[in-house]
Order: structure tokens, then C-alpha cells, then sequence
């Protein structure tokens, strides 16, 4: 059942990274970055894409509750490929055959990383010593990440953004992993504990982060770094401070590395493809070039 909500959570996490990039090529925001989600927000379809990427995180939330974070997060790289047809759809994106190749790869990296890692195991939390770590460690890749973004040209800024944002997305996903399983001791028990708020701090900061990457004026980097350092970041926090385990074999091991890396390499070629095919778009260069340089 996990793997089911984790595939449903990436179909709503595509439709709404659709739609977001919908708003941001039609209408570039401008201004500061510090009221960017308030300048998207009076976008309909950017509302509607928040909406979508809502209901995904609560598919995820669910996912999450009764499953391994080492197997839903990985899942979630599926959103890609969904969002070959949904941007087809709604921003003008070809599918083309390299496309349907790298989705094939993609799809059987993800199902042979399930197979021959078979996550398991794990503890619900850890010690609060941990996560401070973990939350110093964090800061300390994101913040000069931002920094650095300021004065690079759209493809890197965009991709330096994403990656940033994919750390705080898999940072997310473990603490929403925690807060799923306290419902287990009762729902108040959740909100007198640190790791709600938590979440919803870096929540705020990953989707706003995520806004500015996919607003820098290139939509593949974007996609596909956020994309990848999610589940390399959340694979990471499993095994290490919620001490999930892979596959105890050496040889076991390399396959789920070489299986993961195939599928993160055919979402690399679909995010690029989708970053072509949308700036071939009439209309969309200009929009993608006007992008704010905030």
C-alpha cells in the first residue's frame, strides 16, 4: 500500500510542478524573493498547483506512515516521468522518443532499487541530538547554496537552487516520516512535540526555494537536481538517523547504487528534454528570460 500512495503522491507532486511552471512562464513574478510565494499566490493556476502539491504530500504523509522512507521517497522520482503527458498537456512539452527511453530506464532503476535493496527496518525517531546535527549539516550546504545563486547566469542558478532545495525536500520527508508515526501514541501528542514545527518551517523554505529554482529561467536544471537530491538526501537520513537497512550483501549494495543512479541519469535526460521543448514553446523564451535575477 505504501508503494501505491508513494506513486499517487508522485502523480500529484508532477501535476502540480506542471502547473507551477505553467504560472511562472506566463506570468514571470518580479521583485524580492522574499515575497514570492505571496506574488505566486494571487496565480490561479499556481493556486491550483500548490493545491495538486498538496494533495500529494498528504498521499506521501500516508505513504510515509506505514512505509520505509528508503522506499517512498525514490518513488516519488516517478513524478518525472508522469509529467511527460501533463506537460504535453498544459505547457507544450513533446514527447519524443529519447523521452519514452529515459522514462523506460527510469522506471526499471526505480523497481530493480525496490528489488535488490528491499529497505527495511528503521526506528520511528531519534535522539534530539541527532537532528540538531543533522540540522546543522543542513544549513551548512543550503546556505552558501543561496548565496552562491545570487550571481550565477539561469541554468546554474537554477540548478544551485534546486539542489538546495532538494536537500530541505528530503530533510522534509524525514520529518514527516517521524510525524506520521506519532499518531501512533495519539494526534494531540503531535502538536506538543518539535518535529510538526519543524516540518513546517522547512516545508515553508523548500517551497519557496523550489518557486525561485523553477523561476530562474531554466526548468530542466531545476527539476532535475530537485528531483535527485530528494531521495539521495532522504536514502541518506533512512540509513543513517533512522537506521533503515539496505541489502546486507556488498554486491547487493552496488546494484541498488548503480539501479538508483541509472534512474536518477533517465530523469536527468527527461528534465532536460522538458527544459527544450518548453523554451521552444512560442512565447515561453521571453517569459523564461524575463525571470527575476533575485
Amino acid at each position: 500500500m505504501d508503494i501505491v500512495l508513494a506513486l499517487v503522491a508522485a502523480l500529484f507532486f508532477a501535476l502540480g510542478t506542471v502547473l507551477q511552471q505553467k504560472a511562472g512562464l506566463d506570468d514571470p513574478a518580479e521583485g524580492s524573493s522574499a515575497g514570492l510565494l505571496v506574488q505566486m499566490a494571487r496565480r490561479p493556476v499556481w493556486l491550483i498547483g500548490i493545491s495538486c502539491d498538496a494533495l500529494g504530500f498528504l498521499a506521501q504523509f500516508a505513504a510515509l506512515a506505514i512505509g520505509s522512507l528508503a522506499v517512498v521517497q525514490p518513488l516519488l522520482i516517478f513524478a518525472v516521468v508522469f509529467a511527460l503527458p501533463l506537460g504535453a498537456r498544459f505547457t507544450g512539452q513533446r514527447v519524443t522518443k529519447a523521452d519514452v527511453l529515459a522514462a523506460i530506464v527510469v522506471t526499471a532503476g526505480l523497481v530493480l532499487f525496490l528489488i535488490i535493496a528491499d529497505p527495511s527496518g528503521g526506528r520511528e525517531d531519534a535522539p534530539i541530538g541527532d537532528w540538531l546535527i543533522v540540522g546543522v549539516v543542513a544549513a551548512a550546504v543550503v546556505v552558501p547554496l543561496l548565496i552562491a545563486s545570487r550571481r550565477l547566469r539561469p541554468g546554474a542558478k537554477a540548478a544551485v537552487l534546486g539542489t538546495a532545495t532538494g536537500v530541505l525536500f528530503g530533510l522534509s520527508a524525514a520529518l514527516t516520516d517521524v510525524v506520521g508515526h506519532r499518531f501512533d501514541d495519539g494526534i494531540l501528542t503531535i502538536f506538543t512535540a518539535w518535529p510538526l514545527y519543524a516540518l513546517i518551517v522547512v516545508g515553508y523554505l523548500s517551497m519557496t526555494l523550489s518557486q525561485m529554482s523553477l523561476n530562474a529561467g531554466a526548468l530542466g536544471p531545476a527539476v532535475a537536481t530537485q528531483m535527485a537530491f530528494d531521495p539521495i538526501t532522504s536514502v541518506i537520513l533512512a540509513v543513517t538517523i533512522l537506521q533503515e537497512s539496505l541489502h546486507e550483501s556488498a554486491g547487493g549494495a552496488v546494484v541498488s547504487v548503480i539501479a538508483l543512479l541509472a534512474a536518477l541519469g533517465g530523469m536527468v535526460v527527461l528534465a532536460r528534454n522538458q527544459q527544450e521543448t518548453v523554451a521552444a514553446k512560442p512565447g515561453a523564451g521571453t517569459a523564461v528570460a524575463l525571470a527575476p535575477a533575485e
